[in-house]
């Protein structure tokens, strides 16, 4: 993580974008405090597609079935 001063960020602005564009974060400082973050966004993940997993996911047929170790507590 890179810290700069407001000036010296005005001056070499686009520097500080291919640095952030490299995946680095630049904090932009105004008398010693920090005021900015510039940093790259996250390309957005690819919308779901309905169905995709057919036929890949099954169901036992006994899946309702009530389980051995809770029958005392069934009756």
């Amino acid at each position: 993580m890179h810290q700069i001063d407001l000036n010296e960020a005005k001056q070499h602005l686009a520097d500080f974008i291919d640095i952030a564009l490299g995946g680095e974060e630049i904090v932009i400082t105004h008398d010693n405090q920090p005021v900015l973050k510039l940093m790259r966004i996250a390309a957005p993940q690819a919308r779901r597609i309905a169905g995709s997993a057919k036929g890949l996911i099954t169901m036992a047929s006994d899946f309702d079935a009530p389980l051995e170790d809770f029958r005392a507590y069934m009756q």
